[in-house]
């Protein structure tokens, strides 16, 4: 009598058990840190407004000085993934980041991106002397403190 068998074997189930475990091991911290970089990414958007804000009140301004102006260039825009968003007067943005959407993190308050105006090069506006200049650059990167780590920094954002 000729016997076909039927089905997998208790060691060849096991085997694609421990493979699918495997390769859910290695995907899952690479999709949390993709999903993270995607709201930091939103964090990004957030600026954009303010970016334009402050672009023009460097612009526009006759005075020596635009660092009254600046803090109120933008208002907060608060979402989903944005607790705040900042200027000080210097015109550095500072997006803060729902630390609830951020999870996944390494630091409970690493939640912080900064984008710093740039006038030639990489020269930094100084908001106490640089009033009617033009703004030709965005430096972005981690806050001074609470700043996001590298790793969940989109591309753009490392580049620079």
């Amino acid at each position: 009598m000729n016997k076909k068998q039927q089905g997998l074997t208790l060691i060849e189930l096991m085997i694609v058990i421990a493979i699918i475990g495997i390769l859910g091991a290695l995907a899952l911290p690479a999709y949390q840190d993709y999903t993270i970089r995607a709201k930091v990414a939103e964090m990004l958007l957030a600026a954009n407004g303010c970016k334009t804000a402050v672009s023009e009140a460097v612009s526009a301004s006759s005075d020596a000085s635009v660092a009254a102006a600046l803090p109120t260039a933008c208002a907060s825009q608060a979402s989903k993934y944005v607790a705040s968003v900042a200027v000080d007067g210097n015109g550095v943005i500072t997006v803060v980041g729902q630390h609830e959407a951020l999870r996944g993190n390494t630091s409970a308050s690493a939640n912080t991106l900064a984008l710093t105006p740039l006038l030639s090069g990489d020269t930094a506006l100084n908001g106490s002397t640089d009033g009617g200049k033009t703004i030709t650059g965005w430096r972005c990167g981690p806050a001074s403190s609470n700043g996001l780590p590298a790793k969940y920094l989109p591309a753009s954002c490392k580049a620079s």
